[in-house]
C-alpha cells in the first residue's frame, strides 16, 4: 500500500482526538478566571497556574502533521529506544518510552489490516520500569506483508487511559493515526524473526518518520 498522505497544510498543528475529558475542563477553568480576575484578587490567584495548566495541556495533547518517510518498519511512537530484546520466539522488541513532553498519539507501523485490538488491564507503575509489561495496555495486531505485526500500548503512572482510534477489521495505511496514550507511556513493537533493527538504545524517534527496520 502507498503511505499516507497528509491533508492538512505542513506545519500545521491540530489536536489530538481522545483529548477532550482532560482540555476541556482546564481551559474552560482558564478562561473563567481570566474573566473574573479584572474584579477579584482571588480569580488572579488562580488565573496564572489555570493559564498555565492549559497551556501546558494544549501542547500535551498537540497532533502534528508528518510526512510519512519511507522504509517497511516507521516508529510508531515518538520518544526514545529504551530496550531492544531478542523474544524466545525469534522476534525482537522494541520499546519505546514517551515522555510527557513527547506527542503522544501513536502511528501504524506498517501498512496492513488491524485483525485484533485487545484491552488488558493492569496496574500503573512508571512506564520506564520493567515491572511496567503488567500495567494498563492495548495490544494490537496487524496483517501486513511481514506477517503477523504485535504493537502494545503502556500506560504509565502518570497515563490512566489509552484510547484506541480504529477498530479490529480496519485497513490501515503505514503512519495513518491509531490511538493516543495520554501523557507519559511506553510502545512496544515486536519485528518478525529475520528482521534486523536499525535503531539503538537511547535513540530518540519519531512516529511516522523513524526507521526501525533495517534492508
Amino acid at each position: 500500500m502507498p503511505h499516507s498522505q497528509t491533508s492538512a497544510p505542513r506545519g500545521r498543528v491540530r489536536l489530538a482526538r481522545g483529548a477532550s475529558p482532560w482540555l476541556l475542563p482546564t481551559v474552560a477553568t482558564a478562561a473563567l478566571s481570566l474573566v473574573k480576575a479584572r474584579r477579584s484578587g482571588a480569580a488572579k490567584a488562580v488565573a496564572v497556574p489555570a493559564t498555565a495548566l492549559a497551556a501546558g495541556m494544549l501542547w500535551f495533547f498537540r497532533d502534528p502533521e508528518r510526512e510519512i518517510a519511507p522504509g517497511r518498519v516507521i516508529s510508531p511512537a515518538d520518544g526514545v529506544v529504551q530496550s531492544i530484546m531478542p523474544w524466545k520466539d525469534g522476534r525482537t522488541r522494541v520499546a519505546i518510552f514517551m515522555s510527557p513532553l513527547n506527542v503522544h498519539v501513536n502511528r501504524a507501523p506498517l501498512s496492513g489490516t488491524v485483525t485484533s485490538v485487545e484491552h488488558i488491564p493492569g496496574g500503573f507503575v512508571p512506564a520506564f520500569n520493567k515491572e511496567s509489561e503488567n500495567n494498563e495496555r492495548v495490544v494490537w495486531h496487524f496483517d501486513t506483508e511481514l506477517g503477523d505485526i504485535e504493537m502494545i500500548q503502556i500506560a504509565g503512572a502518570v497515563a490512566r487511559r489509552i484510547v484506541p482510534y480504529i477498530p479490529q477489521g480496519t485497513k490501515v495505511e503505514q503512519g495513518d493515526r491509531i490511538g493516543l496514550i495520554r501523557f507519559g507511556s511506553r510502545v512496544d513493537i515486536y519485528l518478525p524473526e529475520g528482521v534486523e533493527v536499525d535503531v539503538e538504545v537511547g535513540q530518540k524517534t519519531v512516529a511516522g518518520v523513524t526507521r526501525i527496520d533495517r534492508d
